[in-house]
């Protein structure tokens, strides 16, 4: 009888030692990808220099602007003011949340542009199709016709539904957005850390699209920025 009973411990520990080294394989292999996909990361993101080739001159429509919002002359910068401005009401202008579009629209092909969000602690980047409501709340989604990533109450978010969460390594400076039309694809990227924010896909666009820009509200009166694209060959 003790015999059996040793047999059977025996065994167990030989189970028991198995299983312990399989799962310390698994481990070593789990940390070997870690260390691959760490390495991946520290190199970069090598399509960005060729999506900047297809960058565009984008500028802000006035005309669409909230009338919080305060346009730079040039209309390459956008900041929340503290008075709400008389302007002329018109069928582009957002008149709820202070939002506002790129003047010029796509609806084919492949664009870029770059926007500068230092010192920012909200924003929302992204395109909006043309036929965005403009005059009631609306969730960003891209059911309501916008593609769209904001920084919120300290946490970054792809506006999908529902949202997505996104763990940034590093905190945007800069921030690209690219949009392939035929694709159905936006993506965004932080340019200076040369990594990806995050890409919607799949999506079938049948409208132009324009450039599209939150730029916080009270408290957050750093302007946002659209910078000249710099390519390297």
């Amino acid at each position: 009888m003790l015999s059996v009973f040793c047999f059977i411990s025996a065994e167990q520990v030989k189970d028991e030692l198995r299983l312990e080294l399989k799962k310390n394989l698994i481990t070593r292999k789990l940390k070997i990808l870690a260390d691959q996909l760490d390495l991946v990361n520290m190199k970069g993101c090598p399509e960005l220099e060729t999506i900047r080739k297809h960058a565009v001159d984008v500028t802000l429509d006035p005309d669409t602007a909230h009338p919080r919002l305060i346009l730079s002359e040039d209309r390459k910068q956008v900041r929340y003011g503290d008075i709400k401005q008389n302007l002329p009401d018109n069928p582009k202008r957002f008149d709820i949340v202070p939002y506002v579009l790129g003047k010029e629209g796509f609806s084919s092909g492949r664009f870029y542009y770059e926007v500068q969000v230092e010192g920012k602690n909200g924003w929302t980047l992204g395109v909006a199709r043309e036929s965005i409501n403009r005059k009631k709340y609306i969730r960003l989604k891209p059911e309501n016709g916008c593609w769209t990533v904001w920084l919120r109450f300290k946490e970054y978010k792809a506006l999908t539904d529902p949202s997505v969460v996104l763990s940034l390594r590093e905190k945007p400076q800069k921030v690209g957005v690219f949009v392939d039309y035929e694709k159905g694809q936006v993506s965004l990227y932080n340019v200076e850390a040369r990594s990806h924010i995050y890409s919607f896909t799949g999506y079938t666009f049948t409208e132009k699209l324009y450039p599209f820009f939150y730029s916080g509200a009270t408290g957050n009166s750093d302007p946002q920025v659209i910078t000249p694209v710099g390519v390297t060959d």
